[in-house]
């Protein structure tokens, strides 16, 4: 029988998103499941945080503590209302044209970017770090997804592509309108959530599967989990929030205060879903 390769899918879902997913990684660990090991980690938007770190190489123990680190000088950011209405009407005017979709809302992301409504690229950059235990690609594979804002094509980049983790984890958590688009060899990437809230159709091939998917819900053209995970032939696990995560979270996924409940509630979920995820994991 062949060795069964196994993929971890990190969603995207903001500050509370990374905090949540240590969370739930933290606990399984307790539990005795391993989701380091996996061969491939995918991570999109606040998940590429999470697979870098994870691949790093530091105890995920440790890396849970950090989360619980009061939020400091930290900056709350917010998704306005002017800003989701602008996605609302991106939606409409695509006419579910994910591709159309991506490139209106890479308009709307350099428009803010080059307007001073975003942090620049180099404050971001330097928040960036600060989440990341190495600045350098780790050497199992790792990959983390982003959209160019112009043509709107889907992209992921690998230890492979020549670009510096930094840049290619900046890209994929540039929340357009919140953050600004990430320059990479002249060409500027967004958010991969702007795609799917996980991208699980990248772990294609891979047997057994498991996807933290902070946000799993799909909205107009971008692709939910659920819709993903069922066209993947494998055995898969896709958690995400309870209840108790959600009310953790709150309403705002940008806010560091919400940081270290995201994380408890997450480590605590762990045990509810550790024979679940266990069973697809070690079989």
């Amino acid at each position: 029988m062949s060795e069964q390769r196994t993929a971890l899918v990190l969603g995207g879902g903001g500050i509370t998103g990374i905090a949540w997913e240590i969370g739930v990684v933290a606990g399984l660990a307790e539990a005795g499941i391993d989701l380091t090991s996996a061969d491939l980690v995918v991570g999109t938007s606040a998940g590429s945080v999470v697979g870098a770190q994870l691949r790093s190489g530091v105890d995920v123990a440790a890396l849970y503590e950090r989360q619980l680190e009061p939020p400091s000088q930290e900056r709350v950011a917010r998704m306005g209302r002017g800003t989701l209405a602008r996605y609302a009407l991106a939606m409409l005017l695509a006419r579910r044209d994910d591709t159309a979709f991506r490139r209106r809302i890479g308009l709307l992301a350099r428009t803010a970017a080059d307007s001073g409504v975003t942090p620049s690229e180099e404050e971001r950059r330097g928040a960036i770090a600060s989440r990341l235990p190495s600045t350098q690609w780790p050497d199992r594979p790792l990959m983390v997804t982003a959209v160019d804002t112009e043509s709107g094509e889907f992209t992921t980049f690998t230890r492979d592509s020549g670009v510096d983790l930094l840049a290619a984890v900046g890209a994929s958590c540039a929340v357009p309108g919140v953050y600004p688009p990430v320059t990479i060899a002249g060409r500027r990437y967004m958010d991969g959530g702007m795609r799917s809230g996980a991208n699980a159709d990248l772990a294609t091939g891979y047997d057994r599967v498991v996807v933290l998917a902070p946000i799993p819900r799909g909205i107009g053209p971008m692709a939910s989990v659920d819709a993903q995970v069922t066209s993947l032939v494998s055995r898969v696990a896709a958690v995400s929030p309870d209840a108790a995560s959600r009310t953790a979270i709150g309403k705002n996924v940008l806010d560091p205060a919400a940081r270290e409940p995201s994380a408890r509630a997450g480590r605590a979920q762990a045990a509810a879903v550790a024979d679940r995820v266990a069973e697809v994991w070690q079989g």
